[in-house]
């Protein structure tokens, strides 16, 4: 009985100390517990099957990686970018190699493994290939690419002021003329002169056989002279005022004389020979009068002396349609209709050569102006098959930009108070466009003519541009106004003029 007292005793205690030393358990198998079961039976199921497919091994589940990997930042996929087939191969070699090794597998079952590495991977060695990366770099955003914050946030200070920076201009420009002209009998010819404005604020026109002087500050109209020829058909095909003084006009013919006048006189200084037939473009250096006809040829006549003609320069195959003098006076430009454009030196003497003949127009080359900005720099417009407006580093002969406009390139006047030009055009729209340079962004069109606009002039002042179309109109554009120093409110005299405009008729006849 004693006996049975002892190892009931010692049944009590060993029961309340296990309950007391025993950990609460969970009926459920641990998920680590129940990844190497399947492994050990995926295991076991490879050892009867000798050699599985490679569709039976994907299946396969994916165990947990016993080996750590290379140590690397948080790494977030794309999975457009990832080859699932690689990465599944990958995580399950590298769960199921420290099984296979501790079993010992067989050789062929290395020899397996070897081949379907090479055949996914590419490589026997996988070791160095990454489960989750990108094939290539992202795209690059289009240029076109709206930016959503920008959009979104727009209202803030921050947008208002890039909207304000992005601005081309400060100043307001009518998109009407300031005043309309009637110009009856103007010739429709792309390759004449017709208009010039002298620093003493007289505007010359040729209409037809006549010359006719308009006073911008007066409003006077005054009949200089008129010409006519044994069968009636003589015209006035270029006209164009001394830089200084403003007092004498050069007049070029239909005949191929080049006549100068002293308006304030009224009367003919001289008239001067050269070409074999007309003279349609004629420009000033000092007492150099350079003119271009119909015959190809450039010539430089001093007016100051008897024999005028002191160099006759040949590079052109067909008419000059366009001359210019830089402001420096150092190179002549002279454009065709070969779609040649040539630039000279002062010095140039009948026997030389141009300094550059450049070719890129695909038309005729009229429209020529010298920055007043940058020197050497000069803008060239094209005709009709052309429509571009080209940029020249005179010095090089190197083209710096072409922009193509969509029309025909009649005329080119630079702003005297900003980096800008004004273009005129043909068809379709007969219209004034304005571009800021360098970048070429267009600030403004004027519409108003009905026909191409074939000529440009610009007033002293560097305000206002008189613009003469094939529809038989001058009309005044207050385009180029300087920005006012108020921060865009108007002064008191353009408001002075303002309402003294109104007073007076849009429209006048010049004879």
């Amino acid at each position: 009985m004693t006996s049975s007292v002892v190892e009931y005793e010692h049944l009590i205690t060993t029961s309340f100390s296990d309950a007391n030393s025993a950990r609460p358990t969970s009926a459920a198998m641990p998920r680590w517990k129940r990844k190497q079961l399947e492994a050990a039976m995926s295991q076991a199921e490879n050892n009867v099957n000798a050699s599985p497919s490679k569709k039976e091994a994907l299946k396969q589940p994916l165990a947990q990686s016993s080996t750590s990997g290379p140590s690397g930042c948080r790494f977030i996929p794309n999975r457009a970018a990832m080859d699932f087939e690689k990465s599944a191969h990958a995580l399950r070699r590298s769960d199921s190699s420290s099984d296979l090794e501790s079993d010992g597998s067989s050789s062929m079952e290395d020899e397996y493994r070897t081949s379907l590495n090479s055949e996914i991977l590419g490589s026997d060695d996988s070791s160095s290939h990454r489960i989750l990366s990108f094939k290539e770099k992202a795209p690059a955003p289009k240029g076109d690419t709206v930016n959503n914050l920008k959009v979104l946030y727009s209202a803030s200070g921050y947008g208002s002021k890039n909207s304000q920076s992005s601005k081309l201009t400060t100043r307001s420009i009518p998109s009407a003329p300031s005043r309309i002209l009637d110009a009856p009998d103007l010739l429709d010819d792309y390759y004449v002169n017709l208009l010039s404005w002298s620093d003493t604020n007289i505007l010359a026109v040729a209409l037809a056989q006549t010359v006719y002087l308009w006073n911008a500050s007066s409003g006077d109209i005054q009949e200089l002279c008129s010409f006519e020829g044994p069968e009636n058909d003589t015209y006035v095909s270029s006209v164009s005022w001394v830089k200084e003084g403003g007092t004498h006009l050069a007049i070029g013919t239909s005949m191929g004389t080049t006549q100068l006048w002293d308006v304030q006189a009224g009367k003919r200084l001289r008239s001067m020979d050269g070409h074999t037939d007309r003279v349609g473009s004629l420009s000033w250096n000092r007492h150099i009068l350079s003119t271009g006809g119909r015959d190809s040829i450039v010539v430089n006549h001093d007016v100051r002396i008897a024999s005028h003609n002191v160099a006759t320069l040949q590079s052109h195959t067909q008419e000059v349609c366009g001359l210019s003098w830089s402001p420096d006076g150092t190179t002549l430009a002279s454009g065709g209709n070969d779609n040649m454009l040539c630039l000279w030196d002062a010095a140039t003497s009948s026997t030389s050569r141009p300094r550059f003949c450049l070719t890129e127009h695909q038309a005729a080359v009229k429209a020529l102006a010298w920055s007043p900005h940058e020197r050497n720099l000069l803008a060239t417009g094209g005709g009709t098959a052309d429509r571009t407006i080209k940029f020249w580093n005179s010095q090089t002969g190197s083209l710096l930009n072409s922009i193509d406009t969509g029309s025909q390139v009649c005329a080119l006047q630079w702003n005297p108070h900003e980096k800008e030009i004004l273009s005129s055009h043909g068809f379709a729209r007969n219209q004034l466009s304005l571009w800021k340079y360098p970048s070429m962004a267009k600030i403004k069109d004027l519409d108003g003519h009905t026909s191409r606009v074939m000529h440009m002039a610009t007033s002293p002042d560097g305000c206002t541009v008189v613009s003469a179309a094939a529809d038989e109109t001058l009309r005044f554009w207050d385009v180029f106004a300087p920005p006012s120093k108020s921060g865009g409110k108007r002064s008191a005299s353009d408001l002075s003029r303002s309402t003294k405009s109104k007073k007076i008729s849009k429209t006048m006849h010049i004879r």
